[in-house]
């Protein structure tokens, strides 16, 4: 298609403000505790409400739209994240606010699954997984960059002006869709056959490895802020330094991914939670040194990003037929598997202490090896 590579950096650039919109408040909590007169626990739920919402939504939202044209879905979910974006910067009521977090979050997933869907099929086949990891390398960016942004301007700023942020960039997302765009329309489905995969054998066990992938790398990284801190004394400025490096390193590690899964498919998803249990093995003898914990978390970064696109490949792959269904079902099982790791993380974090969170993602970990051995050698025709 013209201009394909065009098409590929606005869907980058779009969901980049979408997780920038979900993520960077990660990093706000207390100015928004502070803003709106509410507990910490309670700032949360801009965080946790949004996941829960897109784990739900992704289930039927990116099915549903599947049939209208794309262009016209993603001005819709953008001008909507941009619209209530702005209102949220403006109120003084909290449970306003939620739904303003919550109402972009129900068209959260028509935007990433479609964009995945997509970018894959504007491109030839064979370069369909490279195209596919450049709009997670958006969801990256997204998740982990656009934290420190949003932590840069709340602070200089005020909690305001990291609402009217996550504005600016889907409000240049949405002028860069209209104008640059082309209308792509969409493809009359049959819901019930795109639902039907999800009860053929290589979809649950795809859907459980998902789960698993996800729980193991957020059992480890949830309360990695608090770990730096406690255990290795990096605070602060430096804190926020490491963090965005590890950022820079999914990125590149979603462009490695593509790479490794079109090359070497079976060996790159069983040889991940072996690797990824060794790194945490690591960091858990040396957590306590400065040097080798930053090394550790420059090579977590491009594990992160290798894991992203697994988890992509693994549910799409499990229903080639029934890609925006198979999408959707990547971003819930995703923040199913976030939730996952988060709670089993915090109970080790009250019962343990922090370290011992490497030791859990180990054993979520050697599951999840488990489920995609099963998997990988039970349907090999779809691995």
């Amino acid at each position: 298609m013209k201009n394909e590579n065009l098409i590929i950096y606005i869907m980058m650039f779009g969901t980049f403000g979408v997780l920038s919109t979900e993520m960077g408040v990660v990093g706000i909590l207390p100015q928004i505790a502070q803003y709106f007169n509410v507990d910490i626990t309670q700032a949360g739920l801009f965080v946790s409400l949004f996941a829960l919402t897109i784990a739900i939504c992704g289930i039927f939202m990116p099915l549903v739209f599947s049939k209208f044209d794309r262009k016209k879905s993603f001005i819709l979910v953008l001008g909507i994240f941009t619209l209530f974006s702005t209102i949220g910067a403006f109120v003084s009521d909290f449970n306003i606010a939620l739904i303003c977090r919550i109402i972009p979050a129900i068209f959260h997933p028509i935007y990433c699954g479609l964009a995945l869907t997509v970018a894959a099929e504007i491109v030839e086949p064979e370069k369909a997984q490279d195209a596919v990891s450049k709009v997670i390398m958006g969801v990256s960016a997204g998740m982990i960059v656009g934290v420190p942004i949003t932590t840069f301007v709340a602070t200089n700023f005020g909690y305001q002006f990291s609402m009217l942020w996550f504005s600016l960039v889907t409000f240049l997302a949405l002028i860069a869709t209209i104008i640059f765009f082309p209308s792509l329309p969409g493809k009359e489905q049959s819901y019930g056959n795109q639902i039907k995969v999800a009860t053929t054998g290589v979809f649950i066990i795809s859907v459980l490895g998902v789960i698993f992938l996800n729980g193991g790398m957020y059992t480890a990284y949830s309360y990695i802020s608090e770990f730096l801190n406690s255990l290795t004394n990096i605070f602060g400025t430096e804190l926020s330094i490491v963090l965005f490096i590890y950022g820079v390193a999914s990125i590149v590690g979603n462009w490695l991914g593509a790479k490794l899964l079109n090359s070497q498919t079976n060996k790159t998803v069983l040889s991940f939670p072996i690797i990824f249990s060794m790194l945490v093995v690591g960091i858990f003898i040396f957590g306590g040194a400065k040097i080798p914990m930053i090394v550790f978390m420059i090579f977590w970064g491009l594990l992160a990003g290798i894991g992203n696109d697994i988890s992509q490949y693994w549910m799409v792959s499990a229903a080639p037929d029934a890609p925006e269904f198979a999408n959707g079902i990547f971003l819930s099982m995703g923040n199913v598997g976030v939730t996952l790791g988060t709670t089993i993380a915090g109970a080790v974090v009250a019962g343990m202490g922090v370290q011992y969170v490497m030791i859990a993602a180990v054993v979520v970990m050697i599951i999840d090896l488990i489920l995609l051995s099963i998997r990988t050698y039970k349907y090999p025709s779809e691995a």
